[in-house]
């Protein structure tokens, strides 16, 4: 069977995935590794645990008779980068992007480049540290000078993971324009802040693109690599012919409308809106909410509280007076002041609930209602979009999904079944280029529309 392999690098779980030739997942494996800490203490993922499995894991799979592999690519989280030295050896941790820097490197680079808000508008990037990977870049020369100077080359983590079996050293657009502070969105090109800082980065590629692999145990097609949420567009820029937005959750609830193309403005930059990359080199407005982090959190507040299973909020319904009282503007009461710097607010009372059902409720209409706010920050006033898809965990928290098909009546809104969005992007992008490169393999792009088994909501 010919199969494509995707490695699907989240921050928590880490997938292998084959795709057959009409996309069907025939084969799925998930690993969670131990964490390790920087030189300053501070959590990172494992790398080298990373690299080992992905080696392993594809000199397996191609002893295995079942399984034809055509091509490996990746898709992974934004905002990391690896840095080679001289001998393509990495000289450091893959350091956490929610590791703590001293704002004056940033403050530096917005002083002598029109200030914030302009550079935050030109690059797309709203200010967020480490976050905004360029800013990683200048942290590291600053305050590591001596292992800076030793870095030859620059990658973003989905190519360094390509690099790792064909040595080559590649960029592509995704993962360059994910609020790195990198890219120049007027001029479409590396902001030139990057070369007064003397900082060099390979030139962005098609991410379509496919190389051969270094290791003869390996499959010999390898992606570059895709930032996870462009590869998560990628089904739906693919199958859907008018014009949509897509509510991507997880630990990030991540929206995306593709066809909205209008500037970013201050006001949307300073409340988490940024400009993502298509593969078609096109921006993408997006906006973001740590939905899924918050919902953790909180669940298991109240899920301590009331003394239940950690499972028990998966069967909570949302009663019809709830749905429509959210729509008549409900207060919020877990949120009241907007979200609180450590995600929970100390000083709600819970004894003002009867049940877990009941403050579960209130706590998916607080989180349902910022998520709205968030939505609504990327829809222009020209907006044509009919359609609203929603992916990932979410899409099946029923109290969630009604609540968004209520408070947007004039649009069509969807819960999609593509559980692995993300991956299924990353397998489609170099699908093409190899069936190109081999006319014996067929893509099954006709094959594409039962992907989304896209369920209606009703209003």
């Amino acid at each position: 069977m010919d199969v494509i392999a995707i490695f699907d690098i989240g921050k928590t779980n880490k997938k292998i995935l084959l795709f057959d030739d009409k996309l069907n997942v025939v084969f799925q494996e998930e690993q969670k590794f131990p964490t390790i800490l920087d030189e300053d203490n501070f959590e990172c993922d494992d790398i080298q645990l990373i690299e080992n499995w992905i080696i392993d894991t594809l000199e397996k799979l191609s002893k295995d008779a079942s399984y034809s592999i055509k091509g490996v690519n990746f898709s992974t989280y934004g905002a990391t980068l690896a840095y080679l030295d001289r001998n393509g050896e990495r000289l450091t941790p893959i350091y956490n992007y929610l590791k703590p820097i001293d704002s004056s490197i940033a403050e530096n680079v917005y002083e002598v480049n029109g200030g914030k808000k302009e550079f935050s508008r030109v690059t797309g990037s709203p200010a967020l540290d480490m976050l905004n990977s360029g800013l990683q870049i200048k942290w590291l020369k600053d305050h590591h000078a001596t292992v800076f100077h030793q870095v030859e080359n620059i990658l973003h983590f989905p190519q360094y993971l390509s690099y790792i079996l064909t040595g080559l050293i590649t960029s592509e657009h995704t993962s360059i324009g994910c609020h790195t502070a990198m890219w120049n969105f007027e001029e479409n090109r590396y902001h030139n802040w990057l070369a007064k800082e003397q900082i060099t980065l390979p030139s962005p590629i098609s991410a379509t693109s496919t190389f051969d692999s270094k290791l003869p145990s390996v499959p010999n097609k390898i992606g570059i690599g895709i930032h996870d949420s462009s590869a998560s567009l990628v089904p739906y820029l693919i199958s859907e012919n008018e014009p949509f937005m897509l509510i991507s959750t997880g630990t990030w609830c991540i929206n995306l409308n593709p066809f909205n193309h209008d500037p970013l403005t201050s006001e949307q930059l300073q409340k988490d809106c940024l400009n993502f990359m298509s593969i078609k080199q096109q921006p993408v407005k997006a906006s973001r909410l740590f939905m899924g982090h918050i919902h953790d959190v909180n669940t298991i507040l109240l899920t301590n509280h009331f003394n239940v299973s950690k499972s028990h909020f998966k069967a909570v319904k949302a009663t019809e007076e709830q749905i429509q009282n959210s729509l008549k503007g409900s207060e919020r009461i877990f949120f009241k002041s907007g979200i609180p710097e450590n995600y929970i607010d100390n000083s709600v009372d819970l004894n003002q609930f009867n049940s877990f059902e009941e403050s579960y409720t209130q706590l998916m209409i607080d989180l349902t209602l910022l998520c709205i706010e968030s939505l609504e920050l990327i829809i222009s006033e020209k907006d044509k979009t009919k359609k609203i898809f929603i992916s990932g965990g979410f899409a099946r928290n029923e109290i969630f999904v009604r609540l968004i098909a209520t408070h947007f009546p004039d649009k069509q809104v969807y819960t999609s079944e593509i559980d692995n969005a993300s991956a299924l992007g990353a397998a489609l992008v170099i699908w093409e280029t190899i069936s190109q490169q081999n006319p014996n393999i067929e893509l099954g792009l006709k094959e594409q529309k039962k992907y989304d088994q896209l369920s209606l909501v009703e209003a």
